[in-house]
């Protein structure tokens, strides 16, 4: 049986259909016996429908060059984060 923290490790792969068959009977194992993982591939599945029913819509002037800028700040950080780690620690 899996634990709620194991499905949701799998789920991405599962709502894809990237899973093996024993993996697949065990994550719908659990869900129809945990509510609350119903709950959330049940809301997950609806969201996808829902998005993949609407059309693409531009973006407004300026979000995307605003959008660009905060991933390419995130990005610096992280490699700046990176780079200050001390040699030969895992973590």
């Amino acid at each position: 049986m899996l634990t709620c923290r194991q499905f949701l490790q799998e789920l991405n792969d599962y709502l894809d259909a990237k899973v093996n068959m024993e993996l697949k009977r065990r994550i719908e194992s659990h869900i129809s016996d945990c509510q609350e993982c119903f709950g959330v591939v049940d809301t997950i599945r609806m969201t996808i429908q829902l998005y993949q029913r609407v059309e693409p819509q531009p973006l407004p002037e300026g979000v995307r060059t605003r959008l660009l800028k905060a991933l390419e700040e995130k990005v610096a950080q992280r490699k700046q984060v990176q780079t200050q780690r001390i040699p030969g620690l895992w973590f």
